[in-house]
């Protein structure tokens, strides 16, 4: 027995499995109170999102140097469409002192100001957020909010600003572990249901999905309190859904090889160490292209981007690690009992032979070319609508899949007060140059006012007001010029940030990341396709199908957010998350297909091995993809329209590369390029049926066992 059974056999053996199932047991008791302590070590402060290089996310850093007091502005606007009315005027003055008494109130709120136009007012409140977490935010305004109340009928008021924002952000992440973890559980085990029609079997895989969750959260606790890793909510809700979705997809795959296994040996352990050995191979290289393809985002300007990619990288590794050990150590355990109804007995006939899959495979195998070049087509007319897309980030108005009181307030104070006010842009230079820098500032046109600076520790800091709205092209090319101006000051060492510069600095570093990214991670699956496939045709034949289904879900998904869902555009690290997890979750299915094909191919010929490699994997694979899609459509259920828009893209790409890439396209070409698609190894040359296989002695699958102990 070579090393590879040996390996595969640990998890399986008749006493080895007990030993599995006790590290697991005691990996669930060691690490389980370590991963409900994952949200805690979240670190979601602004410039754990920013491109960590940035002009803007350098003066987040440096702005704590010129007040021990961090403040964040709360904007309290009270609008009456028939114009304030002196009482309207008494009770903003009123709610104006009460505020300075509210705890976590700084200093004296700013205002009332009442608005050109005589129908609005505003009161600028700074919260005191020194010491504390974003989450607080939410506690002083809804402090805020009810000092200010409701006045006198016609009279409106509303909190927005950076505080109020971030209030209903956090109300919009508030239980998202549970809502995320309940929703897909819940879609997980009807699914399995369905799939299985087994009201016992579908535990195994839960549990193992389980166990591998708390252990990666665990895990990943004790890396960002000890090791410095940057993890945040995006990266804790991703991680969830990941882990979840792809292990059940790698526990769909082995279930499915087992039970065609038990099929041929009468010895559950035997069968379950075969079905390791066969598909062992193609789900380690399909967490491996996932994992690798994950830490490609650390190349990422984006902190976010970059801080992503490990934790969901850990998340993989550890449900690989599941699935290959405690899934098949409960499913030998527990023996053929947990089949019923249906149990696969030792000599049946595997029904996949002669299923819907074998009947689509016929079909396709009469006019192979015909239907890939249709289906080609097919997915190029919906790749169009890319061109439609807006990834060019997201506003605060545009922030949210609902309009919460933030929102409608920064309509009320954009219609009503200049475009700027509440989000200037901020200078910060070398105290010796801070005369000229605002002398330079000042004379930017689309500065419509400036600050006197502010010196501490030899630098200063100045602020200067936009003319136009803080999220308008406008607003960005007034930054552009602001930085031109600046940095051309003698000795003045400019760093020009602010809200504007902010929106404006992601946009590029996420175009950055496109460019950079993107290719790496193809060349990365193309060397591991072409590891386990052992060919060149083969796997530059599948990048370009996975390519094909990204454009075409990234086109239709854009048409259905324009013209269905009507949101305002794309967060502008939309396309490269989408395509960074469809091409590595996408990929996972023709590596599963096509090692079966492969393996089938060596006894029947590519033409009638991929017939036999659809028939096989069809199901299974369909159910995986089904699976993993409506765990990503789960985030579609969070009030935030950047989860919605990643959950519904990867859940749309899943599945056209789950109905139609691979179980269409991809069969289609392979019968059609029929043995040139191992070029150039010895299968691609075999003279007929079987001689590759007679060469190398055979693949062991076809012959059938009898041993001793069910």
């Amino acid at each position: 027995m070579n090393i590879a059974r040996r390996l595969t056999a640990m998890p399986c053996g008749r006493r080895s499995k007990w030993v599995v199932l006790a590290v697991w047991i005691v990996l669930l008791v060691a690490l389980g109170p370590l991963a409900g302590k994952l949200t805690g070590a979240e670190n979601n402060q602004a410039s754990s999102w920013l491109p960590g290089s940035a002009e803007s996310t350098k003066v987040v850093n440096l702005q704590g140097q010129f007040t021990s007091i961090q403040n964040v502005p709360a904007v309290v606007v009270y609008d009456r469409a028939a114009g304030i009315t002196p009482a309207d005027r008494a009770k903003a003055t009123a709610d104006a002192a009460a505020f300075a008494k509210v705890p976590d109130v700084y200093g004296q709120p700013a205002g009332p100001v009442l608005s050109k136009d005589g129908q609005a007012l505003e009161t600028v409140v700074a919260v005191d957020m020194t010491g504390r977490s974003w989450n607080d935010l939410t506690t002083v305004v809804n402090s805020l909010r009810s000092v200010a109340g409701d006045g006198d009928p016609g009279l409106t008021v509303h909190i927005t600003g950076p505080a109020g924002s971030g209030a209903d952000q956090n109300k919009a992440f508030a239980g998202i572990d549970g809502t995320l973890l309940y929703a897909t559980l819940g879609v997980v085990v009807l699914l399995l249901l369905l799939t299985y029609r087994s009201p016992t079997l579908w535990l195994l895989p839960l549990l193992s999905s389980g166990l591998a969750l708390i252990t990666a959260e665990a895990v990943i606790y004790l890396l960002a309190k000890h090791a410095g890793l940057t993890v945040n909510a995006q990266s804790a809700g991703i991680l969830l859904v990941l882990v979840i979705g792809a292990g059940t997809d790698y526990a769909l795959l082995l279930v499915a090889r087992y039970r065609e296994e038990l099929r041929r040996h009468a010895d559950r352990h035997e069968a379950m160490a075969e079905a390791l050995h066969r598909a062992g191979p193609a789900i380690l290289a399909s967490a491996g292209t996932v994992a690798l393809s994950m830490l490609c985002l650390l190349f990422s300007q984006m902190n976010s981007t970059s801080g992503l990619g490990p934790v969901c990288a850990l998340g993989i590794a550890v449900a690989l690690a599941a699935m290959l050990t405690l899934l098949p150590a409960l499913l030998t355990i527990t023996g053929r009992w947990v089949f019923w109804p249906v149990k696969p007995g030792f000599g049946t006939a595997e029904p996949t032979e002669s299923g819907v899959w074998a009947r689509i495979g016929g079909g396709i195998s009469r006019r192979p070319r015909l239907v890939w070049a249709g289906t080609a087509l097919a997915l190029g007319a919906l790749a169009l609508g890319m061109f439609s897309l807006k990834a060019d980030g997201i506003s605060s108005s545009g922030t949210f899949t609902d309009k919460p009181d933030s929102v409608v307030g920064q309509s009320v104070l954009d219609a009503h007060f200049p475009g700027g006010t509440g989000s200037p842009v901020v200078v910060i230079v070398d105290a010796g140059a801070a005369t000229a820098a605002r002398q330079a500032l000042a004379g930017t046109p689309g500065i419509t006012a400036t600050t006197p600076p502010l010196v501490k520790g030899g630098l200063a800091y100045l602020n200067g007001e936009l003319g136009s709205d803080p999220s308008s092209k406008a607003a960005e090319d007034t930054v552009d010029r602001v930085r031109t101006a600046e940095h051309a000051v003698p000795g003045a060492r400019a760093e020009v940030g602010g809200s504007t510069a902010v929106v404006l600095d992601t946009q590029r570093a996420s175009r950055h990341d496109d460019f950079v990214i993107i290719p790496i991670v193809l060349v990365v699956v193309l060397l591991v396709l072409g590891l386990l496939l052992r060919a060149v045709v083969a796997p530059l034949l599948l990048i370009g199908t996975v390519v094909l289904s990204f454009a075409s879900a990234l086109g239709l998904s854009s048409l259905v957010f324009q013209h269905l869902f009507h949101f305002q555009g794309e967060d502008s690290a939309f396309p490269l998350f989408v395509f960074v997890f469809l091409v590595a979750l996408g990929i996972d299915y023709n590596i599963f297909l096509m090692s079966r094909v492969r393996e089938e191919s060596m006894v029947r010929g590519t033409r009638r091995g991929a017939l036999a490699g659809l028939s096989a994997t069809g199901g299974v694979i369909t159910s995986a993809g089904l699976i993993l899609a409506s765990t990503f459509a789960v985030l579609g259920t969070l009030p935030v329209v950047s989860f919605a828009e990643i959950g519904f893209a990867v859940a749309v790409g899943v599945l056209l590369d789950t109905l139609v890439v691979r179980s269409i396209l991809v069969t289609a070409l392979a019968m059609d390029l029929d043995r040139r698609l191992w070029w150039p190894s010895a299968l691609s040359r075999a003279t007929g049926p079987g001689s590759v296989t007679a060469a190398q002695g055979g693949p062991h699958h076809s012959s059938m066992r009898a041993g001793q102990g069910r």
